[in-house]
């Protein structure tokens, strides 16, 4: 992959509205915390880096978006500027897990983030960085009660997200976690980071292909089968 790779990233499945560009080795932000603003915000913040970076939208490699899991409308509303975007420009899209770019943004090397869910419930995943410095996941993600998550091998692990402010009690007591970072939220900075690693995997797909994922529909269809 060329160093001078150009990502647009965006991620909105949390009470964190944010866009980044990764242009090589540099990465440009915007993140505010915004619960209701994400579909005023989003656009205004991407057209803001490209104007920064001076970039049209066509000299991009990619579209990056945090696919989920998180709130609904949330999850839907990057998934949709995500795709209008690259229908636009004929580019292809790379979907990355908001629970892996959640635990990217931690300072650890092992993570276990976990998004809150409502419902008495959290988004779960458990991921650990590799010698390139990306966050791998170390199992499948899921959602469940607190006292139901998968309890990892080994220690040392860091609890991150807003799963750990809403449950931090119950999911400390049964996992082996260091300590607890229950503010931290998903940012577009390390979904676009884990795009450029996926876009050099050769994981991009076409527009039409970038779905969400919400965890809780496919655990009840388990549940009822």
């Amino acid at each position: 992959m060329s160093r001078s790779t150009k990502i647009l990233a965006l991620e909105t499945a949390t009470e964190g509205c944010s866009a980044a560009l990764v242009i090589g080795d540099q990465v440009l932000e915007r993140f505010e915390v915004a619960p209701r603003g994400h579909s005023q915000r989003i656009l205004p913040m991407a057209d803001e880096l490209l104007a920064e970076a001076g970039l049209g939208v066509g000299q991009l490699d990619a579209i990056a978006f945090g696919r989920g899991p998180g709130a609904f409308t949330g999850v839907r509303i990057a998934v949709g500027v995500a795709q209008g975007i690259a229908f636009g420009a004929e580019l292809p899209v790379l979907p990355v897990s908001t629970l892996a770019a959640l635990a990217q943004g931690a300072e650890a090397d092992r993570v276990l983030a976990a998004i809150d869910a409502r419902m008495d419930e959290v988004y779960w995943g458990a991921f650990q960085r590799n010698t390139d410095g990306l966050m791998l996941s170390c199992g499948e993600e899921c959602v469940s009660a607190p006292g139901e998550v998968p309890v990892p091998e080994g220690d040392g692990w860091l609890g991150v997200g807003s799963g750990w402010q809403a449950h931090g009690d119950a999911l400390a007591a049964r996992l082996p976690v260091t300590g607890q970072v229950g503010d931290a939220l998903p940012r577009a900075a390390a979904v676009a980071l884990l795009g450029q690693a996926a876009l050099a995997a050769g994981q991009a797909v076409d527009a039409e292909a970038a779905l969400p994922v919400y965890l809780r529909d496919r655990v009840t269809w388990k549940k009822i089968r």
